[in-house]
């Protein structure tokens, strides 16, 4: 046929085409391709708005089991981060889930409002002024922090609600109500009167810069690099039997070296085996002299030796730690204002992995130091102040920075050394000195490096009469933990952690609202005295500490001369900690709550805090069950930071692709782990929302004119239509166990999947031409409609909890902007549904449906057809093969004009299947090829089948 007489033929099909064009029933829904959520998101929440969508939520949920998520509280200091939309999505997505599932679930927001970070900025905002801020009265700079936090809880709010997170917005708590404070230093009062708190020196996390004690939950780890110096301690008393050590030099190394003057013990380990190891050789650049007797563990030798220089050495005793018992060294500063005696002591901490296999001991700056100290009854010097110079009583170092004291330090340890040298003494003083990059603890707010330092602190027990610690770990027997593997992580800590350390020395916060007796240093413990406290707190907030009389909290029984009224503030996390008490128990809340769900570092903050209070207070935890999610990092899996410009805006993401996209990379995510997030991550994102959006489109539009009585009972449903809603129950099965399990990780990408593949590529495809090209009436498209009608509300329910706006659309584009999704409850697919031999039979039908649409593909390339509707399909199958199939329209399951089966001979078939071209001609209605094209007179370009559906 010449290229005119082809162009003629399609000429006349394109115009029999247009012809029959309005006769098939094409989709038609007014919910457009493109979602435009920038635009279109706002406007849904200010319909949500004026309806009062929040209201009636609220309304409908009362009177159903109660499902609670106590909501952690972020800090109120500056616009939401993607952390803090992660983690709010998850909520929003576990509260919607539940109240979809048939729960009353009542979400209060809460905000952290005390704290250095607000009082941070504030100090920052008078520094730029010009203002000192100690010259600026108390209660003036409370009520600036105040101010400035109110107004971030309420931008932080407008920024939850943008990203599509329900709550009760107008019933939120924050830590600075008045009410709220009244609860906290309640929550301090019970612990004063069971004997849980008390004041006592030991070494706490200090920032010098803040001037404030640190929680370790307030603490970043960062590289330095540090001066190390390895020091001699002239033994000065020798237990061992044979004088082993007489003349000899205990060394020690630290990355600390200005911790040398609140030396005060060294540690050895018992189990360790010691030298003593005489200097016979050194290199030029060695500080250790030259027949100098030392005392270091055996497994240090080499690399001692190595360090400082010793190039020949010899050893003259061996000896067991245990044999040091009872030893005691001179301090090495000792003749220049430290006459102290150093006795050595065992420590199980002590361990050769780096170092001698001795450790010097600062009472006053170390943990392990403090409580082996403590022990000997040693006592812990004060040395340090709080901005982290030295203090006036600290001979030759006064007013130095400690972090810079490596240098005085070093010059007061060799002048000892020549000093020990010139007398012909044991060696003493400085040994080695270089210089060691690891990682440090640095203050979160100001990234400053931080210290450990011994003040006078109000702590918490772990110990002792209450127990705090066996009950705390005891109460985590009944907590769930999503992942799992999280429960060591928050046990141990608990097992580990020393007492709790609730004393802060700022100005922004709730005080420790205590008395102690001048005379006797004693803590009130008072519970008349207290109450007055609480009332008081209640009624005015807690300023009303800096501002009334003393003797109003006292009563009338006490003189307020013999009191010290305590003015530190409490530890932020015991603030937040005692949230469970805003809120918990009243109407539509449970305690304890049903879940807590926080980034994981809040196994050392929030977690930690309001399980110690809860059963400090009142015996159990405070939750039922922790989820914890991963942090944030960008698409090469860095940190995200300004200086690298990787940073992430929820914003941003909700002004460029909207809420919908962000809420979708969450439930996409294992959030189990740490997330990434970036440009190509959103736009992946975007395509996997196109499909899903793309799915409920067409679901609308072969919906259209859809009516309660086309609908077909399951039991007359083609055995496809029952696969279908076989697959669909499975979905529901997935979600159910997510809501009970709070394991939301992978639910949505199986959605997704069972969109684009058991719907989009499978079944919408291949009921296109029943939905298209049937009769109105026909059983086939009745039951295809059916299911597309179970099909809408299934999808738009399970996707409302992720997909909240997308969601609200497809549903009101088909029952109305009346009609909230968010209202309804997830569909529920009927028991006989779920038919695990169906589903195996298809699976079967569609892996062998693969291999034949592989065939028909290579056929398209190599111009044998042009789709797979111009093809004919042989399908060669043995006896057993297409029993196992049974019954199936082949035609129809491979889109193809025509399909039949051949039946060879044995039990397994070898060969594939064979495509031609399908005889007969084209149907301008439908586009099958197919024999009977042209035998109606009436329409001659039309199948019978379409031509009996026009003449209907």
């Amino acid at each position: 046929m010449s290229d005119n007489s082809t162009n003629k033929t399609d000429n006349a099909f394109r115009e029999q085409q247009d012809r029959y064009r309005d006769t098939v029933f094409l989709p038609r829904t007014g919910f457009p391709m493109r979602g435009g959520l920038p635009k279109r998101e706002p406007e849904t929440l200010a319909r949500w708005d004026a309806t009062d969508l929040d209201g009636k939520i609220r309304d409908a949920g009362k009177g159903r089991p109660v499902f609670t998520l106590h909501d952690g509280p972020p800090y109120a200091n500056g616009h939401i981060h993607i952390g803090h939309a992660l983690n709010k999505i998850m909520k929003d997505v576990i509260n919607r889930a539940h109240r979809m599932s048939g729960f009353e679930v009542r979400y209060l927001p809460g905000w952290d409002c005390h704290g250095l970070p607000i009082e941070w900025r504030i100090e920052e905002q008078y520094r730029k002024a010009g203002k000192d801020k100690d010259q600026v009265p108390l209660l003036q700079f409370r009520a600036e922090c105040r101010q400035y936090a109110a107004e971030w809880v309420q931008k932080q709010a407008e920024d939850f609600k943008r990203i599509g997170v329900q709550a009760e917005w107008t019933n939120r708590y924050v830590t600075m109500d008045f009410g709220s404070e009244a609860k906290i230093v309640d929550e301090i009062g019970k612990f004063l009167l069971n004997g849980s708190l008390y004041r006592g020196l030991r070494p706490v996390m200090w920032s010098p810069v803040e001037k404030t004690a640190l929680a370790e939950a307030e603490i970043e780890y960062h590289d330095i690099d540090s001066t190390t110096i390895f020091v001699a301690f002239p033994i000065i008393k020798d237990p061992t039997p044979a004088h082993a050590l007489t003349g000899v030099s205990a060394v020690i190394w630290t990355t600390t070296p200005w911790t040398i003057p609140a030396n005060r013990a060294l540690a050895y380990g018992p189990d360790i085996t010691y030298v003593v190891l005489r200097v016979d050789e050194t290199n030029e650049n060695s500080l250790v002299p030259q027949g100098a007797k030392l005392l270091i563990a055996e497994e240090r030798v080499e690399a001692f030796c190595a360090e400082t220089g010793i190039v020949a050495h010899n050893i003259l005793y061996t000896l067991p730690g245990s044999a040091l018992k009872g030893a005691v060294c001179a301090h090495p500063l000792r003749g220049r204002g430290y006459e102290y005696d150093v006795p050595m002591l065992p420590g199980d901490f002590v361990t050769t992995d780096a170092g001698t296999g001795l450790v010097h001991m600062a009472p006053s700056h170390g943990q392990d130091d403090f409580l082996l100290c403590r022990e000997y009854g040693i006592e812990v010097p004060e040395l340090v102040q709080d901005d982290g110079r030295y203090a006036p009583w600290v001979p030759h170092l006064e007013g130095i920075h400690v972090f810079k004291a490596a240098d005085p330090v070093c010059d007061l340890l060799t002048e000892a050394r020549q000093t020990a040298e010139h007398d012909g003494a044991p060696p003493t003083g400085l040994m080695g000195r270089s210089t060691v990059r690891h990682s440090y603890p640095h203050s979160w707010r100001s990234k400053a490096p931080i210290i450990f330092r011994a003040t006078p602190q109000w702590f918490i027990a772990m110990d002792g009469q209450t127990h705090l610690r066996e009950k705390a770990l005891s109460a985590l027997d009944n907590v769930t933990f999503v992942p799992e593997a999280a429960r060591r992580r928050l046990t141990s800590m608990i097992e580990q952690r020393p007492d709790w350390c609730i004393s802060r020395q700022r100005a922004w916060g709730v005080p420790i609202a205590v008395f102690v007796e001048k005379r006797t240093g004693e803590v009130l413990r008072d519970a008349a005295v207290m109450q007055r406290i609480v009332d008081a707190f209640r009624t005015h907030g807690a300023d009303i500490w800096y501002s009334a009389d003393p003797a109003t909290f006292l009563g009338p029984d006490r003189n307020a001369e013999d009191y010290e009224q305590v003015f530190d503030i409490v530890d932020v996390w015991f603030e937040s900690g005692s949230s469970h008490r805003f809120d918990l128990g009243q109407e539509g809340l449970n305690f304890p709550a049903d879940v807590y769900l926080e980034g994981s570092d809040q196994h050392r903050g929030w977690f930690q805090s309001s399980l110690l209070e809860s059963v400090g207070t009142l015996g159990v935890a405070p939750y039922r069950a922790l989820v914890t999610n991963g942090f944030v990092l960008d698409e090469q899996g860095r940190k995200m930071s300004k200086s690298l410009g990787n940073v992430v805006a929820p914003k941003d993401v909700t002004e460029k692709l909207g809420a919908d996209i962000l809420r979708l990379w969450v439930l996409n995510s294992d959030t189990n782990e740490d997330l990434r997030i970036g440009n190509e991550i959103l736009k992946q994102q975007g395509e996997l929302y196109r499909r899903l959006r793309n799915t409920l489109r067409w679901l609308l539009g072969a919906l259209d004119g859809f009516t309660e009585e086309e609908a077909v009972p399951y039991a007359e449903l083609p055995p496809l239509e029952q696969y279908i809603l076989h697959r669909l129950s499975e979905l529901r099965g997935l979600i159910s166990r997510a809501v009970e399990t709070h394991q939301w990780v992978g639910v949505y990408p199986a959605l997704h999947g069972f969109c684009t593949t058991d719907l989009s590529a499978f079944y919408f495809d291949i009921r296109k031409d029943a939905i298209y090209c049937d009769a109105l009436s026909d059983p086939t498209r009745c039951a295809a409609r059916t299911v597309l009608d179970i099909l809408h509300r299934a999808l738009c329910t399970w996707l409302a909890p992720v997909l909240v706006f997308t969601a609200e659309e497809a549903w009101g584009a088909r029952f109305g902007d009346d009609e909230s999704v968010h209202l309804a409850q997830f569909f529920e697919p009927q028991a006989e549904w779920l038919n695990p031999e169906l589903g195996n039979h298809w699976d079967d039908i569609r892996a062998y449906r693969r291999l034949v649409t592989t065939e028909l593909e290579t056929a398209r390339r190599n111009g044998v057809i042009g789709s797979s509707l111009e093809a004919s399909v042989t399908l060669p199958m043995s006896q057993e093969e297409a029993e196992k199939f049974g019954v199936v329209d082949w035609a129809e399951l491979l889109i193809t004009s025509h399909a039949e089966i051949e039946l060879l001979p044995g039990e397994t078939v070898h060969g594939g299947p064979q495509v031609e071209r399908a005889p007969g001609h084209k149907c301008a209605r439908c586009w099958k090829v197919l024999p009977d094209v042209g035998t109606n007179p009436a329409h001659p370009a039309l199948c019978c089948r379409c031509a009996d559906v026009v003449d209907g």
